[in-house]
């Protein structure tokens, strides 16, 4: 296998990879919503760092598909969990 058919390779797995770790937030946004409240802080970080590094990707000259997509998805859950870690 040539370096660049493993680069894009690593590239998707990796990209999956990090889909899965921000849907794994579900889990904490459903305990947040029965009243077992986590910590804020760590999905504020996680959603301020998916923003930045998905703005990064999308707007460089040349777009960094792999990195967009391993960050977007954490966008919206890593905000979502902040959002239901309070008892409002």
């Amino acid at each position: 296998m040539n370096e660049s058919k493993f680069i894009s390779w690593l590239g998707r797995i990796a990209s999956i990879i990090a889909i899965l770790m921000y849907v794994s937030y579900i889990a904490q946004i459903y305990n947040n919503l029965h009243g077992n409240y986590a910590a804020p802080l760590q999905p504020f970080v996680a959603g301020v760092n998916c923003t930045l590094w998905s703005i990064y990707a999308y707007f460089k000259k040349d777009r960094d598909w792999p990195v967009f997509w391993a960050n977007f998805p954490g966008v919206f859950f890593s905000f979502a969990t902040f959002l239901t870690c309070f008892p409002w």
